[in-house]
């Protein structure tokens, strides 16, 4: 029998612990170094998905930063804008003053319709409703809403302006039978004189697509009123004042909830001007009531203040009010004293006789004359092969300057001009303020032409003729002048040579009365060293006025001593007209009429210079009205016995006290 040492017996495993030991034995056989390389992967996968989350949140909160804190204020805003609209509220604009703070222009409120769209199509039925409740074509409404058609919807269109009261009263009633239909409050220009001052003042208009692509997008928008012409456009920025808006809140479908709280609209900046409404009136109404067309300037001597400054035909004012029509527009257009050109600044005529004033200064400075210069005249001059006629047949006999200046006689002027060629006498045209704009604040201001030997060769290829001087030299031939240079000029050989810039603007105050800006003078040139050969032209301007003989007669004023200047332009040459009466020649053939002249003579304070167009002679035509402008000016002061002065006038031996009769001879033509 086999034995079995006690010691080296084993006991048996149980079935479990063989599991246990089975699977240990299998994962430590699975521990190789491809399995290595599948944990890598793994733990790879892992890190991709942690970095992809972390990403993730980092982009989400970097949005949220940008939504809520770097841009929230404005997505705040786009958020209101669908919950609270806004309808701008029109400012007033700023009213125009005359220098003594009359209101010439301000303003009243006006009942426009306006439709609002919202999200609604075009609906026809209420159009052809609005038209018969507001007495207008169908075709007229609808083209108005057409051309905003590109606009947000709650954007108003507007049907008609300026509507009657019976009409507001009807809407106001019917509202819930019109839906998207409002009555919008507006300010309108209100004209206290009428049409007084129309050129200067200009009128307004609704903004058309060409201003409103230029404009500024905050401040125009489709239908508003902006400056068309005169100061309403050149001082738009002043007047035009900013906006108010009213806000109300809507639903999703776009319908008023409630108003909110608004901002109401600053009224724009007034503006004071250097004109008096009474001189400026005075001129208006003698030349319409008299249908003359042409423009009358009034300077102050001391300081180029625009006293007045009148363009007749005048705007029709009214008819601008809420938008003219084609109808009126077209009348205007077609109207042969064109009322749409604003002849101050834009009429360039033939400065005539009046141009002399030039020659004698020209004269004088360049010593080819003295005072004491004779020249004889026969009533006409030969040059070369023609022969040049004074406007007196009959003739002058002996002149000297002064008489020249009184009588205007042409031949001495020819001769003197002669003398000084085309070119010298361009250049003193040019100093008194002649041949270039003035820079006063009226738009698209004219320079008028002042010829010169070099100017022909450049425009028309052709030398300078000797004769074409003698033309110029009496303010024919190709001489152009506007009224306002030559009432510069007048001023400035009244005030002894100092050319300051014409201004129209006094004061402009912000609407708490506070001054924005104020008049000061500016010296455009000093005409030096010829204060003694102004002062004899200066004698010559008198005698002309209150001598015997004078041309400008018919400018005397009771008290006060006026010194000026005839002037005839002949508009053109034609032989078949030379034997018939002046009445029977045709009105636009026939000759302009000039005076320009200044008061007191002896201590100028004014300049007045008026261009009738064909108005024939400048002693009948124009001296009256200027006659006119400087009885406004002076009042009273003319009927003040302490006011009569006694004056030297030249080429006499003895003093005349002057206050003349207003009866004139009439056999002597006035020039």
């Amino acid at each position: 029998m086999r034995t079995v040492k006690k010691g080296n017996r084993k006991r048996p495993k149980s079935k479990p612990q063989e599991d246990i030991d089975r699977r240990r034995d299998a994962a430590k056989t699975k521990i190789t170094p491809r399995d290595d390389g599948e944990l890598d992967f793994f733990k790879r996968r892992a890190m991709f998905a942690s970095v992809v989350l972390i990403v993730f949140f980092a982009v989400l909160v970097s949005r949220l930063w940008f939504l809520q804190i770097q841009h929230g204020e404005e997505y705040r805003n786009l958020a209101d804008n669908n919950r609270v609209r806004y309808l701008e509220i029109a400012a007033p604009r700023g009213n125009i003053l005359d220098s003594k703070g009359r209101e010439i222009v301000t303003n009243r409120p006006s009942f426009n319709v306006v439709w609002i769209r919202e999200g609604r199509k075009l609906d026809e039925q209420l159009i052809k409703t609005m038209a018969v409740i507001l007495d207008v074509n169908v075709s007229d409404l609808l083209a108005r809403v057409r051309k905003m058609a590109g606009a947000p919807g709650h954007f108003p269109i507007r049907l008609a302006e300026d509507i009657e009261w019976n009409k507001v009263a009807y809407i106001e009633n019917n509202r819930m039978e019109l839906p998207g239909i409002r009555i919008e409050v507006v300010p309108l220009r209100v004209y206290h004189y009428g049409n007084v001052a129309s050129h200067i003042i200009g009128y307004l208009g609704e903004i058309n697509k060409k201003e409103l692509q230029k404009a500024e997008p905050d401040v125009y928008r489709g239908g508003d009123m902006i400056g068309k012409m005169g100061l309403e456009r050149l001082r738009e920025k002043d007047l035009r004042g900013e906006k108010g808006r009213h806000y109300m809140e809507v639903n999703a479908l776009g319908f008023e909830q409630r108003n909110l709280k608004g901002i109401d609209p600053l009224p724009g900046n007034d503006l004071q001007l250097t004109i008096d409404i009474d001189m400026q009136k005075a001129a208006e109404d003698i030349m319409m009531s008299e249908g003359k067309s042409g423009a009358v300037v009034a300077l102050e001597v001391t300081s180029g203040r625009l006293l007045m400054a009148a363009s007749s035909p005048v705007l029709e004012l009214d008819k601008f009010i809420g938008g003219i029509s084609h109808k009126n527009w077209k009348a205007m257009l077609e109207n042969p004293g064109h009322p749409l050109l604003n002849k101050i600044v834009q009429g360039q005529y033939p400065p005539g006789s009046t141009y002399k004033l030039v020659t004698a200064v020209a004269g004088l400075a360049e010593g080819v004359i003295t005072p004491e210069t004779v020249i004889y005249c026969p009533g006409y001059y030969k040059f070369g092969n023609r022969t040049y006629r004074c406007w007196k047949h009959s003739g002058h006999g002996a002149v000297n300057l002064k008489r020249a200046l009184s009588e205007s006689c042409d031949v001495y002027f020819y001769q003197v001009g002669q003398r000084l060629g085309v070119n010298r006498l361009a250049s003193y045209a040019k100093r008194l303020g002649l041949g270039k704009k003035t820079g006063v604040e009226m738009e698209h201001e004219k320079s008028g032409l002042i010829p010169t030997s070099e100017w022909k060769m450049k425009r028309y290829g052709k030398t300078w003729q000797e004769g074409e001087t003698l033309s110029v030299a009496i303010g024919q031939g190709f001489d152009l002048v506007t009224p306002i240079q030559l009432a510069l000029m007048t001023a400035t050989v009244a005030n002894g040579g100092t050319l300051y810039k014409p201004s129209l603007i006094e004061k402009v105050r912000d609407p708490d009365g506070h001054i924005l800006e104020q008049f000061s003078p500016t010296i455009l040139e000093r005409f030096s060293g010829q204060g003694r050969n102004l002062a004899l032209v200066r004698q010559g301007l008198t005698e002309a006025v209150n001598g015997r003989h004078g041309t400008g007669r018919r400018a005397r004023l009771k008290n006060i001593t006026v010194a000026g200047k005839t002037g005839t332009a002949q508009v053109v040459r034609l032989k078949q007209y030379k034997h018939l009466k002046e009445k029977d020649i045709p009105y636009k053939y026939r000759d302009h009429a000039w005076f320009t002249c200044f008061a007191p003579a002896e201590n100028p304070e004014i300049a007045v210079s008026v261009v009738v167009e064909h108005g024939l002679h400048g002693g009948s035509g124009a001296a009256p009205i200027a006659r006119a402008v400087l009885e406004k000016y002076f009042g009273k002061r003319q009927d003040d016995p302490e006011n009569v002065t006694t004056v030297v006038l030249p080429g006499r031996l003895f003093a005349e006290t002057v206050a003349p009769s207003t009866s004139l001879p009439t056999d002597q033509t006035l020039h």
